[in-house]
């Protein structure tokens, strides 16, 4: 490609009141800033979180071998396609989450291992996420994401730790939760600079022209590449523009009944009615935050602890919460499964996404945790934990991992952490209760 039609991979598709970062394309120049720094190719490494509250059917919940030969329990079949990319692991706890009551204390510090204090002072520590945001963060346009299909609650448990904990997973210090997006439109609207009054008018078509003028100077694949990407953002963004107004429609019901936004409950608050709808849009908005290197941290709190969500498409009648509490129930497998589904969605649309001879999936580690592994126990001495991507080729996948018989400063989740933060890049000697990487992992 001539060096007076190079484009900066940098240079963003403008319009009125947006910015539209691009995916990797080939014909044109790589992040000069971190060739050869990272990964081979100079691919960025991303880091992501998905968590599902109140336990698994432990019954379904297994994985067996490796490599082609590794079987799926039932609740982990929609991960099937992607076995060979993913990892199970059991028998890691957090230790500071075990002992202290249930629910609050038990989620609160999944991402940080820090203890929490009870009462009204909120007290824990910073979360994974967000020290690879601070240490990364400067990179991207975006640090992280911290995205949830539930708003979060206040008040106090039974056991005197506020609800807080159970509605956060991301902490950006001791005693501030990250503040967490819920509406997709919102999220949507971060991704792209989207403000001002033309808000509610088409990304795609205010950004037409300069991706037309884009289109002539790559390559034939890249080409491709493009329109396969835009097509994708113009199919998000219709879902979201009808979410939008009924979230607006939501602003307006809350303040002419003069209550928060946060005070009603759904979809009379603006979210959508389908939680379907919700966490695979918010999956959608994770993937194109690290296609285009606009974000390489993101967490989705698919459900907060002691959540109120329910499933008629499974045909559960139960809450999330009640429910689990008959956690060996054909029921309980059958939001397990859902929840996984999730997983694999989000690792299946980074999988399509192809960035130099891989993909976005290969160049990133997707982490699915819970806080308990028995709802009807509370009990969170080990967890369910499943992992997704090589991280560059820093991760070897297609593995059974079971912690369960080590000592206990062998099986931390901190551990694990570390791990990953070392993986990308940082020297960090300890994070949470942990002093030493995760072994074999």
């Amino acid at each position: 490609m001539n060096s007076s039609n190079a484009i900066s991979r940098r240079t963003l598709l403008r319009g009125a009141g947006v910015a539209m970062a691009l995916p990797w394309l080939e014909s044109l120049p790589v992040w000069g800033f971190e060739t050869s720094a990272e990964t081979p190719g100079g691919f960025p490494k991303r880091f992501a979180v998905q968590f599902m509250a109140c336990g698994v059917n432990s019954k379904y919940w297994s994985a067996s071998g490796s490599g082609k030969d590794m079987q799926l329990g039932k609740s982990l079949q929609p991960m099937a396609p992607l076995k060979m990319k993913m990892n199970f692991i059991s028998g890691l706890f957090n230790k500071n989450a075990t002992g202290v009551g249930i629910h609050p204390g038990q989620t609160g510090n999944i991402l940080s291992g820090a203890a929490l204090q009870k009462g009204a002072e909120l007290k824990g520590g910073i979360s994974v996420d967000q020290v690879l945001a601070n240490y990364l963060g400067e990179q991207t346009a975006q640090p992280s994401m911290v995205l949830g299909c539930e708003q979060p609650i206040t008040g106090y448990h039974e056991t005197n730790f506020s609800m807080a904990y159970s509605s956060h997973i991301s902490w950006q210090n001791a005693t501030s939760p990250v503040p967490m997006e819920v509406y997709p439109a919102l999220a949507f609207d971060s991704l792209f600079d989207n403000r001002g009054n033309r808000r509610n008018k088409s990304i795609l078509d205010r950004v037409r022209g300069e991706a037309s003028s884009l289109s002539l100077k790559v390559s034939a694949s890249d080409k491709a590449k493009l329109d396969e990407y835009l097509t994708s953002v113009r199919e998000v963004e219709k879902r979201v523009s009808r979410l939008r107004k009924d979230q607006d429609k939501a602003v307006n019901r809350a303040k002419n009944n003069d209550k928060p936004l946060a005070a009603l409950k759904r979809p009379d608050n603006g979210l959508p009615e389908d939680i379907r709808e919700h966490m695979q849009l918010m999956c959608d908005i994770v993937a194109i935050g690290f296609q285009t290197d606009k974000t390489r941290i993101a967490s989705l709190l698919l459900c907060r602890d002691i959540s109120g969500l329910f499933y008629p498409f499974l045909d559960v009648r139960k809450a999330h919460h009640s429910g689990s509490h008959d956690d060996l129930s054909e029921d309980w497998q059958k939001v397990t499964q859902y929840y996984v589904s999730q997983f694999a969605y989000l690792a299946g649309k980074l999988d399509s996404m192809k960035e130099g001879d891989g993909t976005v999936l290969d160049h990133s580690c997707l982490l699915f945790l819970n806080n308990m592994w028995s709802g009807r126990k509370h009990d969170s001495n080990k967890l369910p934990v499943l992992t997704a991507g090589s991280l560059g080729g820093t991760i070897e996948t297609c593995r059974v991992m079971d912690y369960g018989n080590n000592s206990d400063d062998n099986r931390k989740l901190c551990s694990m952490y570390l791990s990953i933060m070392n993986r990308m890049g940082m020297q960090a000697k300890e994070f949470g209760d942990a002093t030493a990487p995760l072994a074999d992992f």
